[in-house]
């Protein structure tokens, strides 16, 4: 491992612990992720409460919050306290708006989230999170499990020539990638726009990685050849470099908020032919500033 690399773990993971007075907050790795525990979201949170759960947000990036018995509406109300609610696209016939059911079933070929993306990324301002929150689980209780990927470490253990020469680049996010071999759903508005491709954390203006092989079609600045071999390189280091990631096993009633602003996920579909349920909310971002 080079030393840039190294220097890079080492300002992560020897960051002084917060300290809280209302919540647990334990560290699922040292770069990624928390369970946090001493939350009932049935009830509206204390302000403080609330203020330490925006907290261990900003820092871990993946809160799993376990034994959740929580109806749609508990969920939106918790949602709606760290943003505005984001419609479902394309809306359902059927049921709430802002509510996503998440099936597997025995004929599912596939599985929303298979392979790592950011949602929302082809969005002119893609969204701040998304809190999914399962029911079922498959039987027997194994697979399904969601990595998730740290884009603020995937940017810092870049070499630092590379780091400045993405630091001037932007990338094509196309809505219609995500759908490479079946139809795209009837009443899907498919977005396509141009980001930076390091951006800032609105809040804590770290700089991340900006992209992903779901949404990321090329980067205009460069030839098709170069576009292409750059972002594999940036593809292969998301999805083979296990110092970023965290992983989250799923139960019934466990409710993951992720930031979509500076994490990837990826939901293994190792469990066919058995079945899994779930609702997801997310919540609209705002646009993307570079460096």
């Amino acid at each position: 491992m080079e030393q840039y690399e190294l220097d890079a773990l080492k300002r992560l993971t020897t960051r002084p612990a917060r300290e809280y007075r209302t919540i647990g907050v334990d560290p699922l790795t040292p770069v990624l992720g928390a369970e946090v525990s001493g939350v009932d979201l049935t009830q509206e949170l204390s302000a403080e409460q609330l203020a330490e759960v925006k907290a261990a947000f900003l820092d871990h990036h993946v809160l799993v919050l376990r034994d959740q018995d929580i109806s749609p509406e508990d969920h939106k109300r918790f949602a709606a306290h760290f943003g505005e609610l984001r419609p479902v696209n394309p809306p359902p016939v059927d049921g709430d708006p802002y509510v996503l059911e998440i099936v597997t079933t025995p004929e599912s070929a596939n599985v929303a989230g298979n392979g790592w993306h950011a949602d929302g990324t082809a969005d002119a301002e893609p969204s701040l999170g998304s809190m999914l929150h399962i029911l079922r689980t498959p039987e027997g209780g194994s697979g399904g499990d969601t990595l998730f990927a740290n884009m603020h470490l995937a940017y810092e253990l870049l070499s630092p020539t590379l780091r400045g020469l993405l630091d001037t680049l932007t990338a094509v996010h196309d809505g219609l990638l995500a759908f490479r071999g079946h139809a795209v759903p009837e009443g899907y508005e498919v977005p396509k726009s141009e980001h930076p491709l390091v951006v800032r954390h609105p809040e804590t203006d770290r700089k991340l990685l900006y992209v992903n092989p779901a949404y990321t079609a090329r980067i205009p600045q460069l030839s098709e050849d170069e576009s292409r071999a750059l972002l594999d390189v940036l593809f292969r280091m998301t999805a083979e470099r296990p110092q970023l990631h965290c992983r989250v096993r799923w139960a019934p009633g466990t409710l993951v908020f992720w930031d979509n602003r500076c994490v990837q996920h990826h939901a293994t579909y190792d469990y066919h032919p058995l079945t899994r349920y779930g609702r997801r909310v997310a919540l609209n971002g705002g646009p993307l500033k570079g460096c």
